[in-house]
């Protein structure tokens, strides 16, 4: 995808109502577009503000991202996030460098990567279950702390059954999420695998595997007991019954993110992370 700077005319603004500095920034925004007689849109319907404007603009963590590339999966407008969170490794431009970061989306420097997601569908508790998700889908226990059972299977064929505290299934761009803090390793974005990392395993053989994202992931519920959640990019969507199945696929759909020059993924890396040491 490559939008010439002409064809960035109308800018979508989303943002995280639970950030107090958000409706400022957002209002700076406005007046900085307007002022670069481009035209500035708010909307509380995000797919059609996608339909609407060649670009979104989202104010707010990583969460805030998230919940956006859910809702515009598909559309293909490309999506620029200004942190006003923590680590955020999905927002591109730190708030204090907004005005510099439109200069720059106005004289076409802006790049554009394509990131997969994953399809969860099941029937969970008797109920038919469909969504998609931009960096992880995560099987674990509930707040009672007993191992759960789930048996794995890739492509048809059996992996294993873990036992411990669940299983995340992680898009190369969510491998710097709970992935991560779960001892999985670091992906490119761009990658086409899917990782499978297992939450506090009760088998410590049991490690990180890296997989082909074409793959089908079929997750069981050995025992559901006292609880198993799934939850999507954060978010609890459903509960295990013993039996109850899910499968993971690459989606159909995707989503486009928009980053600036000087902020690449190994980039955020070494400031993110404040890796040290000798680098060319």
């Amino acid at each position: 995808m490559k939008k010439s700077p002409e064809s960035i005319q109308r800018i979508g603004l989303i943002g995280n109502r639970d950030k107090a500095a958000c409706g400022a920034l957002i209002r700076r925004a406005s007046s900085l577009i307007r002022r670069a007689g481009r035209e500035a849109l708010c909307l509380d319907d995000a797919p059609r503000l996608a339909r609407e404007c060649d670009l979104l603009l989202v104010f707010g963590g990583d969460g805030t991202m998230l919940r956006a590339a859910r809702e515009t999966a598909g559309l293909g407008t490309p999506l620029l996030g200004v942190n006003i969170g923590g680590l955020g490794f999905l927002t591109a431009v730190p708030s204090e460098k907004l005005a510099h970061a439109l200069k720059q989306v106005w004289s076409g420097q802006l790049l554009y990567e394509k990131r997969a997601l994953l399809e969860v569908a099941g029937t969970l508790q008797g109920r038919p279950l469909r969504c998609i998700s931009l960096n992880d889908v995560v099987v674990s226990r509930g707040a009672v702390s007993r191992l759960i059972a789930l048996d794995v299977r890739v492509d048809g064929e059996i992996v294993t059954r873990y036992r411990g505290d669940g299983l995340i299934v992680s898009s190369p761009t969510g491998s710097t999420a709970y992935s991560l803090a779960a001892g999985g390793p670091i992906v490119l974005p761009t990658a086409d695998v899917v990782t499978l990392t297992p939450i506090c395993p009760h088998a410590l053989s049991n490690r990180s595997m890296i997989i082909p994202l074409t793959s089908d992931i079929h997750i069981t519920a050995n025992n559901a007991s006292p609880s198993t959640l799934l939850s999507v990019d954060g978010q609890v969507m459903a509960h295990f019954e013993a039996g109850d199945a899910v499968t993971i696929t690459r989606s159909r759909r995707a989503v486009h993110l928009a980053r600036l020059p000087d902020g690449s993924f190994l980039e955020a890396m070494r400031q993110k992370l404040h890796w040290r040491g000798a680098y060319l």
